[in-house]
């Protein structure tokens, strides 16, 4: 019985736990190595340029600053409270290709001026399907009438 005991007790050497560090540290730097490389890889496929030329990048600076005398301080304000649930590391990317958008519906209707509607509409076209739910529990906290966008939410 004794005998069993020593041998269970040399199984566990101080190698053994020394290789089981270094393989779990090994798998935890390639994992993180790969999720930055996924989203370094996402960020290389918008620089890409498209048929016309331009990439996605160039098109949001595009639209971004043919609207910027168009929006006011208010939409401006409201901007930057639909993105504040985005995590503080994106909220600048997500918030300038939101704003993009906004500023591409704004453009395209001839608008004197971004407004809430404009930037309503630009949220829903620039934001996954599944960010749809932030933006209806904020315009129903808001007391925002959201009927004109449910298309657009499908």
């Amino acid at each position: 019985m004794s005998n069993n005991f020593e041998l269970s007790l040399l199984s566990v050497s101080p190698s053994n736990w020394f290789m089981n560090s270094i393989a779990f540290w090994t798998f935890l730097l390639l994992g993180t190595m790969c999720i930055g490389g996924f989203f370094m890889f996402r960020k290389f496929l918008k620089v890409l340029p498209k048929a016309d030329g331009k990439s996605k990048l160039d098109w949001q600076n595009y639209w971004v600053e043919r609207s910027r005398p168009l929006w006011s301080d208010e939409s401006k304000a409201f901007l930057d409270l639909l993105v504040q649930p985005v995590p503080s590391p994106f909220r600048d990317i997500a918030k300038h290709s939101i704003a993009a958008e906004i500023g591409k519906i704004a453009v395209e209707t001839h608008a004197p001026e971004v407004t809430r509607d404009h930037c309503i509409k630009g949220y829903i076209v620039a934001t996954p399907r599944r960010d749809n739910r932030f933006l209806v529990s904020f315009l129903e906290k808001n007391g925002i009438d959201y009927s004109p966008y449910r298309h657009l939410m499908k």
